[in-house]
């Protein structure tokens, strides 16, 4: 019976390391709205008899084929100037409070002793100023963003012309009726801030030919990167007809402002008439790969003989041709084995690798996950 002899691995033996890979992810805001339509429906929206939000897809839902690429919804908080409008004309106002506490619970956690709510603000501060107390709420699939958005690589491109004509001139200047989103700040240290949700950075309006872009303020929204969440202020909107109160809108017949949208339209109306105003998404997403690297040393004198049978014929080693040939073997596969002797994983060389007492070899065994 052959006798096994296995060579332990020690700490100096066994490191890790972690390796991010990134895949640039572009949304066309044909997918958004207009490409699938039978009627007045698009298929590849899906919306709910609840109402909260709505699913977009990259082809009708009810295909096979269809991907899930994002939910839309929209919310404002209690101490909102949109709070309680008068004549009780909100629509799905609980439903609003609900979905921008559940997000800022989510997100940013409770503050004080009291454990209150917090507001989403456009700054990294976390100090309750500056807030964005109404929103849009756009939820990234994890089929897209992966293990996390790249920071710095978010850029939105959102129409703020006339409602039949949302995208009609692009911002070359600080006027114009197409804004780009981007949050170039994050990329850099100091850029972001931690939450509960994971970091997020700020996106400002990019202004300026390719090549020499310029970002300004106001900040316009927040990304949180490993939420894959991103959180769009309603200030790009602001002075335009919003909603044009059409099926597409999903409101009254009359044309309507960001806040007069926000209070008497429903949720899924304002996300038909944000879908609408956005041109593209993209982003990079990003995989972690986290490895565990065995150095597998093979010193200069063992394993020069194989276990394997056929390594003897007729009491001669097959790879010596004559008795005083030094002896030599060839390794095809390493065993990674634990404290009981029992194998775990296996790797094969890419082709059998010479052993022989001069020489001895170190294997480089990764392991992802």
């Amino acid at each position: 019976m052959a006798i096994i002899n296995y060579e332990p691995l020690g700490a100096s033996d066994v490191t890790t390391t972690k390796t991010l890979l990134h895949e640039s992810i572009p949304m066309t805001g044909s997918i958004m709205t207009g490409t699938y339509q039978e009627g007045s429906t698009e298929t590849n929206i899906k919306n709910y008899t609840h109402g909260m939000f709505q699913s977009v897809y990259d082809y009708p839902f009810l295909s096979s084929s269809a991907n899930h690429i994002m939910d839309l919804t929209i919310g404002y908080n209690k101490s909102s100037a949109l709070s309680g409008s008068p004549g009780g004309t909100s629509t799905m106002e609980t439903k609003k409070f609900n979905l921008y506490n559940q997000f800022s619970q989510v997100l940013l956690g409770y503050t004080g002793s009291d454990n209150v709510t917090r507001d989403f603000e456009l700054d990294l501060t976390l100090d309750q100023t500056g807030s964005m107390q109404e929103a849009f709420f756009v939820n990234l699939s994890r089929l897209l963003y992966k293990d996390e958005i790249k920071p710095g690589s978010v850029s939105i491109t959102v129409g703020t012309g006339a409602f039949a004509v949302p995208f009609a001139s692009p911002a070359t200047s600080t006027s114009g009726s197409v804004i780009v989103l981007a949050d170039p700040s994050a990329s850099v240290n100091g850029g972001t801030q931690n939450t509960l949700g994971g970091n997020y950075g700020l996106l400002y309006t990019r202004y300026g030919p390719a090549g020499s872009y310029v970002y300004a303020a106001p900040v316009r929204g927040v990304v949180f990167y490993q939420a894959g969440i991103v959180v769009l202020a309603t200030g790009s909107f602001d002075g335009i007809v919003f909603n044009s109160g059409s099926i597409l809108s999903g409101s009254g017949p009359s044309p309507l402002t960001i806040p007069q949208s926000f209070v008497s339209a429903s949720i899924s109306g304002n996300c038909n008439a944000l879908r609408r105003r956005m041109q593209n998404i993209s982003f990079n997403n990003t995989t972690e790969i986290n490895s565990t690297i065995y150095f597998c040393r093979v010193p200069h004198n063992k394993y020069n003989y194989s276990t394997n049978p056929t390594y003897v014929s007729a009491s001669q080693v097959r790879v010596k041709n004559i008795a005083t040939d030094p002896p030599l073997s060839y390794i095809t596969t390493i065993g990674l084995y634990n404290s009981n002797n029992e194998l775990l994983a296996m790797a094969k060389v890419s082709e059998p690798l010479k052993k022989e007492p001069t020489n001895d070899i170190t294997l480089r065994v990764r392991l992802d996950y």
